[in-house]
């Protein structure tokens, strides 16, 4: 009975985002309380199914063969299931002032909702065809909330996700046709499901394959040269851009290249290969080339995305490395850079919606008119440069630890291009702080007049996602200890 939990958690975001337009609110508190509450309990029910740990297929929709929309919990569903979980309420609360005189309210809310419910889909996905279908579908949900501002900005940064996105589609549904024919099973088994009898004398075209996959589902996690359509897509309400960049599209897309490389084809196929080779560098170069940008860049927004081009691929870097450790340090940091990276996004948001400022350069004092605000984005700043005792220096100590003990010397130059990152996110997140806090002696304060934190709908979650970037950093031992245990196949 438990299985259909996991199908309610999908369907009430979804049928209660469609239901979003058509109900006749009086007050606009109700909208938000309504909508609130769905994804309060859409989580609980989350947590508890995560909670309740490992369970068996739940078949949906049976096709032809063994082909079928289905769901399971191991543990890659409970680490992304569980993220979505405590990330979506919090988002969906700070979005409810940050949309306050936004135009098409209503439309924005429902597609914000079901992108909960179809991001879950993709989490508790079974099999390759189960994911890909839920892959495919937030594609389609998601395009609504980049083009809501109407703007010839947001309808061109729309059109080029769309065409990225529908590209690296069909690059992917190569790697799952390959995987039915050449699979023993379409499912997701720990260490792969390539049937080695039918792929003899097949290898180099399978690893072909893999790679053709890797870059189709690399789109959305933003490998170069594939990245561009995300710093465009900056347009989109902050509350969409921080959703995007932290929680659903791009960790899909690095959900999604887990899931291929250990759970599909599996690493003691992939490992020492010349595909191995050939993703790693990739992963490496675009370290070094989004925080790169990131430095250059001087709208707040973009700086982020870029930003997280850089960060997506310490997740893809660690998978590539293609062990157990190299799993556990691509997971620590798909997490703890969520984490992160939505406080700071959603910093950059309420700058934006109190000041009407968006470039880096008029940021000058703020930091004393809004203490709330810019405290929580060093909090955030601070945890991405990699400091000890916040959350990124966990993830990437864990990173390096594995490409040290992994043997690969191309893993070794990996650690390298974590230590320039580390430099440059120095770089382009302290001079944020910088100006914002100590704008030098001479400062005219009154050109400030009137700027202040916004209400608590924005500083509430702010303040606890700062809270979080903490606790991971100091309180990390049981999360990577059960990272491990996914690693090993355990759960």
């Amino acid at each position: 009975m438990s299985q259909y939990w996991i199908l309610a958690a999908i369907l009430l975001p979804i049928i209660g985002g469609i239901l979003t337009p058509l109900l006749p609110f009086k007050k606009r508190t109700h909208m938000m309380f309504y909508l609130e509450t769905i994804m309060l309990v859409t989580s609980a029910i989350v947590l508890a199914l995560v909670a309740h740990g490992r369970m068996e297929v739940f078949h949906v929709i049976r096709f032809v063969r063994n082909l079928s929309i289905s769901f399971k919990i191991d543990g890659m569903s409970m680490i992304f299931g569980g993220l979505i979980a405590v990330l979506w309420p919090l988002a969906m609360l700070y979005s409810f002032e940050y949309m306050e005189h936004e135009s098409h309210e209503k439309i924005f809310f429902a597609f914000y909702s079901i992108t909960y419910g179809v991001t879950l889909g993709i989490a508790f996905a079974s099999d390759m065809l189960s994911m890909y279908f839920f892959y495919e579908l937030l594609t389609l949900v998601t395009v609504p909330l980049i083009v809501h501002p109407l703007t010839r900005e947001a309808i061109l940064a729309t059109r080029k996700y769309l065409y990225y996105s529908i590209g690296g589609a069909a690059f992917a549904l190569i790697g799952l046709i390959f995987l039915i024919v050449y699979g023993t099973t379409c499912e997701f088994q720990m260490g792969g499901v390539l049937d080695m009898t039918q792929i003899a004398g097949k290898e180099n075209t399978l690893l072909l394959i893999y790679m053709l996959a890797f870059f189709g589902f690399g789109v959305k996690a933003a490998i170069w040269p594939l990245s561009s359509w995300l710093p465009q897509a900056g347009v989109a309400p902050t509350p969409v851009t921080a959703l995007l960049h932290a929680v659903a599209v791009v960790k899909a897309g690095v959900f999604a290249i887990i899931r291929l490389t250990y759970y599909s084809f599996g690493t003691d196929f992939l490992r020492g290969t010349w595909v191995q080779y050939v993703v790693m560098g990739f992963a490496m170069f675009t370290i070094v080339y989004g925080c790169s940008r990131a430095v250059k860049e001087t709208h707040i927004k973009r700086r982020l995305a870029y930003s997280t081009v850089s960060n997506l691929s310490y997740v893809i870097f660690g998978a590539t490395i293609m062990t157990p450790l190299g799993m556990v340090g691509a997971v620590c940091h798909l997490v703890c850079h969520a984490m992160m990276k939505i406080c700071s996004f959603l910093c950059a948001g309420a700058i934006m919606h109190q000041t009407d400022k968006h470039y880096i350069y008029e940021l000058n004092g703020m930091g004393r008119k809004m203490p709330i605000v810019f405290g929580c984005f060093t909090v955030s700043a601070l945890g991405l440069m990699g400091v000890p005792g916040l959350a990124g220096f966990i993830s990437k100590w864990n990173l390096a630890k594995a490409a040290v003990e992994s043997g690969n010397v191309q893993a070794y130059l990996g650690i390298g291009c974590l230590l320039i990152s580390a430099l440059l996110t120095a770089i382009y997140m302290m001079s944020i702080v910088v100006r914002a806090f100590f704008p030098g002696k001479d400062f005219d304060y009154s050109t400030l007049e009137g700027i202040k934190d916004p209400t608590w709908k924005m500083c509430l979650p702010l303040c606890l996602f700062a809270v979080g970037i903490v606790c991971l950093g100091l309180f990390s031992a049981p999360l990577v200890s059960f990272f491990g245990d996914v690693a090993a196949g355990v759960f």
